[in-house]
């Protein structure tokens, strides 16, 4: 009965701590690929297309955009790929020229990308 219960506590930390950490390795991949043409490779709103949206890409290592990461974890990354903000991130990628698949978003995908994220903001 203590091995089932050892066993059944190792899977329950196993899955639990899977779900909670995020892969960074898929989550840098999303970013450089989906992400870093407009916000540059350190996340300040320096890629090559920075400043050919309106408005132009913002800094998000400002101690403003650190304060909603913070206060909303998860919730900023997943809401910009969703797009609220209407057609602003594929009308800049088509005006310039820049043709990007399509990618079925997972639950892991939003996750990674934003453990990914707040480990390069946080720096």
């Amino acid at each position: 009965m203590k091995i089932l219960f050892a066993a059944s506590l190792a899977l329950v930390t196993l899955v639990q701590t899977s779900l909670s950490f995020g892969d960074t390795a898929n989550g840098k991949a999303l970013y450089t690929q989906r992400c870093a043409m407009c916000h540059g490779a350190e996340i300040k709103g320096t890629g090559p297309l920075a400043h050919k949206s309106n408005p132009p890409t913002p800094d998000l290592t400002t101690s403003a955009f650190k304060k909603r990461f913070s206060d909303y974890p998860g919730v900023i990354v997943s809401s910009i790929i969703l797009r609220p903000n209407g057609d602003l991130i594929p009308k800049t990628l088509r005006e310039n020229g820049v043709k990007l698949a399509p990618h079925a978003w997972t639950v892991n995908d939003l996750r990674d990308l934003n453990q990914y994220m707040r480990g390069v903001i946080v720096k």
